[in-house]
């Protein structure tokens, strides 16, 4: 985990890492939100609607942005103020996923950052893109 302050941030940091979206992780996603959307858990459904195979939840995916931030950039010295997703193209069970943010801006003043953030499946498509605001300890 990092620890970067405020005071240590520059515009141009990123850091980025990568996670599989499994069976295991849509299962507990299921559990934990309660969306029972067939197009979710059941393949054939998601099949009917034209898609390889069962859809990852949306925001399983943008919750990575949460990882990024409280983790990587800043790490553990972040309050998350807000995430905003864009989900460009669907995600599957199975898929490898880059997740990566660059710092755009540091606002000393109300001690925030402004990450562009991306998420990239293994084939090097953007699946998602997001604007994340992180209060940062000084």
């Amino acid at each position: 985990m990092n620890s970067y302050t405020l005071a240590e941030l520059r515009p141009g940091m990123t850091e980025s890492f990568t996670v599989t979206v499994t069976e295991e992780k849509m299962e507990l996603f299921r559990q934990l939100s309660g969306d029972e959307s067939p197009i979710h858990i059941d393949a054939e459904y998601a099949q009917q609607r034209g898609y390889p195979g069962r859809v990852c939840y949306g925001m399983l995916g943008a919750s990575f942005f949460s990882t990024l931030a409280g983790v990587y950039l800043p790490g553990e010295h972040c309050l998350l103020h807000s995430v905003e997703s864009k989900f460009a193209k669907p995600v599957f069970v199975g898929d490898t996923l880059t997740v990566t943010g660059v710092v755009d801006e540091v606002n000393e003043t109300f001690s925030e950052i402004t990450i562009k953030a991306s998420i990239t499946n293994q084939n090097g498509k953007k699946v998602t893109r997001g604007i994340i605001k992180a209060g940062v300890a000084r």
